[in-house]
């Protein structure tokens, strides 16, 4: 398994996936600088968190136009694995490889917290370890998490069970409460038609060993391992 990190200026959670891929799961990874224009050889391809150009014109948007990112969406397009961590997340969807929208959070502020997910879909290369209708706890930590989706899109995530992960009470129930930052319908991770791209919000790779508090955000790294392996 080879696993590819990339890395924008203003990147900050790259080190903290290399991490958990290196010395916890014990597998081949490298950082790769935006400028880069070559995956070939990786098995997955993780963007990672942090505040890509400064997050100057909306979050994502200068790095979605980086020379690494042409790479990706060929990669992903050929079926490649790629994972899009929080601003990962804002820069997939930036790049047209995931619906919809990421806004500012609906209080305006910034957020870092341990939230409550629930996993929606179990069938996915990233989440078959978890079981159905699990209950997870992750960090999150940003200004621009509130997704949203016009009426067809999100007709569309529903058709094709696209919605991965949800907020959630510790009990389960996608209550607005449980909404940190006002995405339409508690959506904090989603996947595209084809399954090999997630995008979310939460960390988890800053919820991957015990001395962290908990290990729910390494069965997600160690689900796409299994199935490489297979």
């Amino acid at each position: 398994m080879k696993v590819a990190v990339l890395v924008f200026p203003g990147s900050n959670c790259d080190r903290d996936c290399e991490y958990v891929i290196r010395h916890l799961l014990r597998q081949s990874v490298q950082l790769v600088w935006h400028k880069e224009s070559n995956l070939k050889g990786f098995d997955l391809v993780i963007i990672p968190g942090g505040f890509s150009y400064g997050d100057y014109l909306r979050a994502g948007a200068i790095a979605r136009f980086s020379p690494i990112l042409a790479e990706v969406e060929g990669f992903a397009r050929a079926g490649g694995l790629v994972i899009g961590i929080c601003n990962g997340f804002q820069i997939l969807v930036e790049a047209g490889l995931l619906p919809g929208a990421l806004f500012r959070n609906q209080t305006l502020k910034f957020i870092c917290q341990k939230i409550f997910l629930k996993v929606e879909q179990t069938d996915t290369p990233f989440t078959s370890l978890y079981s159905p209708s699990q209950i997870i706890q992750l960090p999150i930590a940003h200004g621009d998490g509130c997704y949203w989706a016009d009426k067809d899109t999100l007709a569309e995530l529903h058709q094709h069970r696209q919605i991965v992960f949800r907020y959630c009470t510790e009990q389960g129930e996608a209550t607005d409460a449980a909404n940190p930052n006002g995405s339409m319908e508690n959506i904090a991770g989603i996947c595209n038609k084809g399954r090999n791209v997630l995008g979310m919000m939460p960390h988890p790779e800053r919820q991957a060993e015990g001395i962290l508090g908990g290990e729910d955000g390494r069965l997600l790294f160690e689900s796409v391992f299994q199935l490489v392996a297979k």
